[in-house]
C-alpha cells in the first residue's frame, strides 16, 4: 500500500528544510526489496523512514512526530541534528524581555534565591516571564554553559545575562537595576527630576562629592567626608564625576553651583565651607541626627 504523494512530499519538505542528509530508495524498481522490507520492518505500508537503522514509521507517524517536535527531538538524539541547545536556548532567553530562569515557578519557587530574584521584580514592578529549570535538565545544563554562570536563578533583560540574586539585589540597592529597566525601554524612563529626588533622599545624610569617601578627587570633598567620619556620621554618597547628568542637573536642582553638597533628609545642607563651619561650632553632628 502506498500512502499518498502530497503526505510524502511533506515530510521530505520537513527533512530538507531541516537540513537533514537523506538517502531514498525507490521500492517501485525492485520487488524482491519491496516485498521483503514488508517482512524485515513487520510494516505493510510505504513509504518507511529507518533512521540509524531504526524503523521510524509511515508517513502518518512521521507527520505526527513531526507536529509533536519529537521527530526533531529523534534527529537531535540520533546524532543526525548538531545539538540545537545554543540556538534554543537563545531563542528561549530572548523569549521575553525580561526573563528569568529560576527553580520553581514565580508563585512557587523552589528556593530561597529565586524568591528572592522574584520579589525584586515584582517590587519594581516589572512584567516578566520564567522558566522552572528543575523542568529540562538539558536546558538547565545548557544554560550554564551559554551564560557562563553554573548558578541559579539568572536574570535576562533584552537577551543580555544580568546576574543571579547577588547580583540583582546589589543592583536594586544602588539604583542601577531600575536605570537599566528604564535605558532598556522595559520601564518607562524616569525624569532627572524624579531620578534626583530619589538620589538625594536614597540616605538620610547624602554627600555629592567627586569621588568616593574612600578615594576623594578633591580635597573640599576630602575635608567634607573627613568632618562626617570624625563626627561619627553614617552617611550615604555618590560621584558626580561618574554621571554628567547628575552633576549638571543637581546645580539647578539645589540652586547650588559647587560640589561637594550635604543633604539631610533630601534637604540641602550646604557645600564645604558650611559643613566646616558647622563642625568648628559643635552643630554638625546634632544638626544631622535631629
Amino acid at each position: 500500500m502506498l500512502q499518498s504523494v502530497d503526505s510524502v512530499g511533506r515530510w521530505l519538505i520537513f527533512l530538507r528544510q531541516e537540513n537533514v542528509k537523506f538517502e531514498s530508495f525507490d521500492i517501485l524498481t525492485d520487488e524482491e526489496v519491496r516485498q521483503g522490507l514488508k517482512v524485515y520492518s513487520n510494516c505493510s505500508i510505504y513509504p518507511q523512514l529507518y533512521i540509524k537503522g531504526e524503523l521510524i514509521g509511515g508517513s502518518d507517524i512521521v507527520l505526527e512526530m513531526q507536529k509533536s517536535g519529537e521527530l526533531k527531538k529523534t534527529l537531535h538524539e540520533k546524532g543526525i541534528l548538531p545539538k540545537e541547545s545554543l540556538q534554543d536556548l537563545k531563542k528561549l532567553v530572548a523569549s521575553s524581555p525580561v526573563m528569568l530562569f529560576m527553580k520553581g515557578t514565580p508563585d512557587a519557587p523552589k528556593c530561597g534565591f529565586s524568591r528572592k530574584v522574584v520579589d525584586i521584580l515584582r517590587q519594581e514592578n516589572v512584567k516578566f516571564e520564567s522558566f522552572d529549570i528543575l523542568t529540562d535538565e538539558e536546558v538547565r545544563q545548557g544554560l550554564k554553559v551559554y551564560s557562563n554562570c553554573s548558578i541559579y536563578p539568572q536574570l535576562y533583560i533584552k537577551g543580555e545575562i544580568i546576574g543571579g540574586s547577588d547580583i540583582v539585589l546589589e543592583m536594586q540597592k544602588s539604583g542601577e537595576l531600575k536605570k537599566t529597566l528604564h535605558e532598556k525601554g522595559i520601564l518607562p524612563k524616569e525624569s532627572l527630576q524624579d531620578r534626583l529626588k530619589k538620589l538625594v533622599a536614597s540616605s538620610p545624610v547624602m554627600l555629592f562629592m567627586k569621588g568616593t569617601p574612600d578615594a576623594p578627587q578633591c580635597g573640599f570633598s576630602s575635608k567634607v567626608v573627613g568632618a562626617l567620619r570624625d563626627e561619627g556620621v553614617s552617611f550615604g554618597s555618590f560621584d558626580i564625576l561618574s554621571d554628567e547628568e547628575v552633576r549638571q542637573g543637581l546645580k539647578t536642582f539645589s540652586n547650588y553651583p559647587t560640589f561637594p553638597q550635604l543633604y539631610y533628609k533630601g534637604q540641602l545642607i550646604g557645600g564645604c565651607d558650611i559643613v566646616m563651619e558647622m563642625r568648628n561650632n559643635e552643630e554638625l553632628k546634632s544638626t544631622l541626627s535631629e
